[in-house]
């Protein structure tokens, strides 16, 4: 009785304990759960607090970075957290009812909506590719750098491809993989090829693809990337990889236009396609199957619901209650194969167009098809025969090219393919295979191809092609001859590369090339943002800077030769003297401080003079060795205002060695244009002082002789140079009364070969050099009388007495 009475007293004190852990708990989990808690804000806070909260926790509690057993799972609790209080509607709802998940009906514990997080799709695990199962078979579609070239890019050529660049961050990216994975499910099967680029573990190849942002979706086809830049809809990517498809791959082919839609194989060499169908516009499936083939096969779309279409279903009897294929070759009256299905699947269509791709007897065009057509013989497969008909494009060829044809359409057998050559258009491969033989008539040729070098085994029909039947009984028993006895082919030969007769010309490619060029700009310019486009910003204006900031400069400064230069009295330009050492630099332009005289010699004469560019022209001094140090220092004060020009060269030639060379270059320019001046006694004459401006390369040269100016000649002064003032007046002068000496100057330079010896020898030596500066701008001007020479004379060496 004792304990039967006390049972029921003792019953609700457990009941009451375990209700009180029992909440505690369910207290203590909401508050685990809670988002504001998590993030470890308060619940008036900001976005801003809110952000920078989730910034400062998600980059602590990262799997990568904190190796916490705890820290995958808080991690995760932080993200989904902050997807609630960033978003108002999710953060309303959160508060008003304690709910976690958006789709989560209102009343409902928060406990629920962290077990639904964990399985949700939006942030699953392997999404921060922690080291669980990715998420929709994202391994099958990831692209690496060397795989992307060596198998997407040149299959890009084939199909188009729609990459996904994504990373680990991009929480974007979530909001789009519904519709990436609806999109994908769509078009893998119409023969789009997929990626995806993760710019975490792939930084090379989206550098490569020119993608700096994630998430970014790329279009690939024929080599070229194309951004896509609209609302991320299942719609828009479809019309957008069918925009990435060339321009023309399929003609609409009507009543009007199907007689030379399908004649057009005599041109294009290739079988013709029609899709028959009830839709008015042409299927993406069939246009991915256009681009695949476009090298093969020309494809037409006839709308089965247009009125102008109805004959062409009246003569081919179209079942208008699903599509139909049909595919002609030589014969345009009657389809050489036809397909018909409700549902065109892709593979389906490419095993139809892939066992039609060739003609019955195409023309070898190229040596691609000439590769597909004869491949090489391989010891694991059974040898294959080419039969080549060699002829010709004139209407006397057309009955034998019938009659080939129809001997090709009897004789249907896999081992044998036929093809017929244009002599003209492939002549190198015509006369390989007929070396001693005149083309003139059609030839059967027999091959088979041993080597890709090009190496053959070949026999030609004797008698040549006329379509006659005896020539098809001929040659039906030598290719069973053939098959018995494979050594029938008893020639061998290197054929060369054939010519691609369907190539484009040049400027044709250039002009697609640059399209493509400028296309691609356009878009890069009207999509990209700022930060993508400063560094070509930045070069733009750079260059636009530098090319109007020196027009803009040289506007306004004033010519250099109308400025006089000032010299430092201490600063003493340097000769040959003072750096006799230096090799020939005569090319160089001058330094600021620095006038460069070399001396005439044997090693240098032929660089210096008779080999001189064109349009350069060399200052040569005569000197002595008596004279040298005085007429050096002076040459080079009157020179030095021109020593910035590069096709001046300065030099100075040793009368004491070479006293004949001056009175042979006189004598030579007087036999050739002044005979009636002739010089006495050329070889006492004294010549020191004299310049002579010598052009090499057209064979002149304009003579200064030294004039005495009136100086004082006992002056010291006069012994250094003309003061700025007085040589700033007498160019002035100069250049008012250019015209009137140039020609007296022309009398007196004709004239002063006999007189002018005698009288530069009354002059001192330092006076000798005066008026070489304005002799100088009159040789600059092209005022100067020219003196011509038929060749110039040796140098010839004598010892120094």
């Amino acid at each position: 009785m004792t304990v039967s009475s006390s049972y029921p007293r003792i019953c609700p004190v457990f009941l009451a304990i375990f209700l009180l852990i029992l909440s505690g708990q369910l207290v203590k989990t909401a508050a685990e759960n809670d988002p504001y808690k998590i993030l470890g804000v308060s619940r008036s806070a900001s976005q801003a607090e809110i952000k920078k909260a989730y910034k400062n926790l998600a980059r602590e509690w990262h799997p990568d970075k904190n190796k916490d057993p705890k820290a995958e799972d808080m991690f995760i609790k932080i993200s989904k957290s902050y997807e609630i209080l960033s978003n108002e509607e999710r953060r309303s709802n959160f508060d008003r009812y304690g709910q976690m998940d958006e789709n989560q009906p209102p009343g409902q514990s928060q406990h629920h909506g962290f077990r639904n997080f964990h399985s949700s799709f939006y942030f699953d695990e392997s999404f921060f590719h922690f080291p669980r199962s990715r998420d929709f078979a994202d391994s099958k579609y990831m692209l690496h750098h060397a795989q992307f070239n060596g198998d997407i890019l040149p299959d890009s050529y084939k199909r188009p491809y729609l990459i996904k660049v994504t990373s680990e961050w991009c929480f974007a990216c979530i909001h789009i993989e519904p519709v990436w994975k609806e999109t994908v499910l769509e078009l893998e099967p119409l023969g789009v090829g997929i990626g995806i680029v993760d710019m975490g573990y792939e930084r090379r190849l989206a550098n490569q693809l020119g993608a700096h942002r994630a998430p970014s979706i790329i279009g690939l086809v024929n080599g070229r990337v194309t951004f896509f830049h609209q609302a991320v809809v299942r719609e828009h990517l479809r019309q957008f990889v069918e925009d990435l498809l060339p321009q023309g791959l399929v003609e609409k082919v009507t009543d009007n236009n199907y007689m030379t839609f399908l004649d057009s194989w005599k041109m294009e060499n290739k079988p013709n396609l029609l899709l028959f169908d009830q839709i008015p516009i042409v299927p993406l499936l069939y246009k991915l199957t256009a681009f695949a083939y476009r090298d093969y096969v020309r494809f037409g779309f006839v709308d089965q619901g247009d009125t102008q279409t109805s004959r062409l279903l009246r003569q081919f009897n179209i079942n208008t209650y699903a599509p139909t294929m049909l595919i002609f070759k030589e014969d345009t009256e009657k389809p050489i194969d036809i397909i018909q299905a409700r549902g065109m699947k892709r593979q389906i269509m490419d095993e139809f167009v892939s066992n039609n791709k060739f003609l019955q007897v195409p023309r070898l065009v190229s040596q691609q098809l000439f590769n597909e057509l004869c491949p090489v013989k391989q010891f694991h497969r059974r040898r294959k025969y080419c039969v080549l008909l060699i002829t010709g494009e004139d209407q006397a060829f057309l009955p034998g090219n019938k009659a080939f044809l129809d001997f090709a359409s009897a004789n249907r057998k896999e081992v044998l393919r036929f093809a017929y050559v244009n002599q003209r258009l492939q002549q190198p491969l015509c006369q390989a295979l007929l070396p001693n033989q005149a083309a003139l008539s059609p030839q059967v040729v027999i091959l088979e191809r041993r080597s890709q070098a090009g190496k053959v085994l070949y026999r030609s029909v004797s008698g040549g092609w006329n379509g006659s039947e005896e020539d098809k009984y001929r040659l039906h028993e030598q290719l069973e001859l053939l098959q018995k006895d494979p050594t029938y082919l008893s020639l061998d030969a290197t054929l060369p590369e054939l010519n691609n007769e369907m190539a484009p010309i040049f400027i044709i490619q250039w002009m697609n090339a640059a399209y493509d060029y400028i296309l691609q700009i356009y878009d890069d310019l009207l999509y990209s943002n700022w930060r993508e486009m400063m560094p070509i910003l930045s070069l733009i204006f750079s260059a636009l800077f530098i090319l109007f900031g020196t027009v803009i400069i040289q506007a306004f400064s004033e010519p250099g030769e109308s400025k006089p230069r000032k010299q430092k009295p201490k600063e003493q330009p340097q000769t040959e003297e003072d750096a006799s050492s230096r090799a020939n630099t005569s090319s160089r332009p001058p330094k600021k401080d620095f006038v460069e005289v070399t001396e005439l010699t044997d090693i240098t004469y032929i660089s210096n003079l008779v080999k001189l560019r064109p349009g350069h022209i060399n200052v040569v001094l005569v000197l002595t060795n008596a004279s040298k140090n005085a007429l050096l220092r002076k040459y080079a004060k009157e020179v030095f205002s021109f020593s910035g020009t590069q096709t001046l060269h300065f030099s100075f030639l040793n009368a004491d060695k070479h006293r004949h060379w001056m009175p042979s270059l006189l004598r030579s320019a007087c036999d050739a244009g002044r005979s009636e001046n002739h010089l006495d006694d050329e070889e006492s004459s004294d010549y020191t002082g004299h310049v002579l401006a010598l052009n090499g390369y057209k064979k002149y040269f304009c003579l200064f002789r030294p004039v005495f100016t009136g100086d004082d000649p006992s002056d010291s002064s006069s012994d250094t140079s003309f003061s700025s003032d007085s040589r700033r007046k007498s160019r002035s002068r100069s250049r008012s009364s250019s015209h009137s000496r140039s020609r007296s100057h022309s009398r007196e330079d004709g004239a002063s070969f006999k007189r002018g010896t005698t009288r530069a020898t009354s002059i001192e030596v330092h006076h000798k050099l005066d008026r070489l500066g304005l002799w100088m701008e009159r040789l600059m001007e092209g005022t100067l009388p020219r003196l011509q020479v038929p060749a110039w004379p040796s140098l010839d060496t004598t010892t120094e007495s």
